[in-house]
């Protein structure tokens, strides 16, 4: 049965109610709807708990989709008590973590404003991320943070706008990435946009974000890394330059 996933419409949504509507052999709950992001795009999904009418606890090791991006599956710890179908719940995102990925995501987006290259992969971390580029010009790390920071400090506005699947699929050159396409089939497909009338950035995206760039706080560029001839991965990472001394 679909789940009807509320993050995508609220990024800062942290707790909701939700219905069980079925309990897998392996313990994965489903719901009706979830507040929890479910792993995809290189972004971790939620952690957090599930919290009974008694006031008890299912604490949840990761949330992922199921069979279909529209399936959402909530995977309790081992040894965690399984809830009836029909119980209703009530959800907790483990918050603290769930905001330090979304900036981490934001910081992704402006790095690839940038370093506007095709991206061949990426993954987002807690305390560093990776964006890997198809480039192979060189360039100085501290250059990259600088232009980083200026982009968080200018505070610009974070938002989505939607649009169809087939408005994607007409215009394949607003994605970024080179090697996956954003999922189509649920009908609409989130654009991430930065600056007013995305005058920053624009891309499509399933993540969750800040909700201006300011919010990204202190970030820099730890380490590029040459992979391969035509590659180069760039480390994100939290605080200042001086803190990796």
């Amino acid at each position: 049965m679909s789940t009807t996933a509320l993050y995508r419409d609220d990024f800062y949504l942290s707790t909701a109610e939700g219905t069980v509507t079925a309990v897998r052999e392996d313990g994965a709950i489903e719901l009706d709807q979830t507040c929890f992001y479910a792993t995809s795009g290189g972004q971790p999904g939620d952690t957090g708990f599930l919290e009974r009418e008694d006031g008890s606890r299912i604490q949840l090791g990761q949330t992922r989709h199921g069979e279909s991006k529209d399936i959402i599956l909530h995977m309790p710890l081992a040894g965690e008590m399984r809830p009836e179908v029909g119980e209703r719940l009530v959800l907790h995102v483990d918050w603290p973590r769930r905001y330090r990925l979304m900036r981490m995501h934001t910081a992704c987006h402006l790095l690839s404003v940038v370093c506007p290259f095709p991206i061949t992969g990426a993954a987002v971390g807690e305390e560093e991320s990776r964006v890997d580029f198809d480039m192979t010009e060189t360039i100085d790390k501290d250059e990259v943070t600088a232009r980083l920071m200026q982009l968080v400090s200018e505070n610009h506005p974070v938002f989505l706008n939607w649009i169809t699947d087939e408005e994607l699929i007409a215009n394949p050159d607003i994605v970024k990435s080179k090697n996956v396409r954003p999922p189509v089939g649920l009908g609409r497909v989130s654009l991430v946009c930065i600056g007013e009338n995305s005058s920053v950035d624009s891309q499509p995206c399933g993540g969750t974000h800040v909700s201006e760039t300011q919010e990204v706080g202190a970030i820099h560029i730890a380490k590029i890394e040459k992979k391969g001839k035509e590659n180069r991965r760039f480390r994100i990472r939290f605080g200042t330059p001086a803190d990796e001394a």
